[in-house]
């Protein structure tokens, strides 16, 4: 499941029209309060599983404790955000955690303790029992697996370029050279920048907080930002009238969710947690209460990785 510039979108909010970039991009509405418009209404509810045993250390010391402690991203529209006033999280990579934490036995509304975690430090939050499962745009790759274990992939992202809405002459990664181009520390995006100075030819800027690249974009400090498409799309969603979306994606980014290195048991009941709600349609009314609303069209989630 991929967000794609060219697809209709797939959600329109109250009576806000969905309105094309000059790129070809399609921009969603701008919601009323920051983070996006979830429509909490049109959310499923996940039934808590009974006398669940899971052979996991860390679902063991969680039950003890009676608290599953998630990581999660705080500043990202439609996908991880906490509202500033009532502090509950929310978006589409939330609505999976809870769908998760429901089939290992704990109730969404009151035994999930989120956690907000930066990109650069998922691991070591990971491996150090600070948190016992990571749902937050994580990209599953090599590097990272010789660290974490991952459940998924459950979406499908690609790497894309936020720019200023009166930009004209960044359409694309290959426009690119000798612009200063925004990420976050720890991201897939911006190492890919790094590893491909001579294709791209763009000067990294980094900071701990997608916000900080956003302002850094607003105040003219950056040419671009880059990062996932899902987590772009949100931000143009956002703020219509200062920023969109250019190009196509150009790399494949999966979603998965973090937990300890070899929990086996563990990796085994998330993944058949991510697939019994697949099947029984809850996963695609959650995204649509949520990610769709920043108009990306629904696509059918990549096969999940076992074995």
């Amino acid at each position: 499941m991929k967000f794609r510039k060219s697809a209709a979108a797939a959600a329109v909010v109250l009576t806000v029209a969905l309105s094309a970039t000059a790129c070809g991009g399609k921009e969603g509405p701008a919601g009323d309060k920051p983070g996006g418009d979830t429509d909490k209404k049109a959310l499923p509810t996940y039934k808590v599983a009974k006398d669940v045993d899971v052979d996991s250390p860390v679902i063991k010391k969680a039950q003890k404790r009676g608290k599953l402690i998630i990581g999660a991203k705080s500043d990202q529209p439609y996908l991880g955000f906490q509202d500033p006033s009532s502090k509950e999280y929310e978006g589409f990579d939330i609505e999976v955690a809870k769908m998760v934490a429901a089939d290992l036995g704990f109730d969404p509304e009151k035994d999930i303790q989120f956690k907000t975690i930066d990109s650069s430090v998922r691991e070591t939050a990971i491996s150090k029992g600070q948190v016992d499962l990571m749902v937050g745009t994580y990209t599953m790759n090599d590097e990272r697996k010789k660290q974490v274990s991952f459940a998924g992939p459950y979406y499908m992202a690609g790497q894309d370029l936020l720019v200023r809405k009166d930009e004209k002459s960044i359409k694309g990664p290959d426009s690119i050279k000798g612009k200063k181009v925004c990420s976050v520390t720890g991201s897939t995006p911006l190492q890919n920048l790094k590893d491909n100075k001579s294709k791209y030819g763009a000067t990294p800027v980094e900071f701990g907080k997608y916000t900080d690249c956003v302002k850094q974009l607003l105040d003219g400090q950056v040419d671009a930002m880059t990062t996932d498409d899902a987590i772009l799309k949100g931000y143009a969603a956002e703020r219509p009238t200062k920023l969109k979306v250019v190009g196509e994606t150009f790399s494949e980014e999966p979603y998965g969710i973090g937990l300890k290195k070899d929990d086996k048991a563990l990796q085994e009941a998330v993944l058949d947690a991510v697939e019994a709600h697949q099947k029984d349609g809850s996963y695609k009314k959650a995204y649509d209460a949520t990610l769709g609303r920043s108009g990306s069209t629904f696509e059918e989630p990549p096969a999940l990785e076992r074995g």
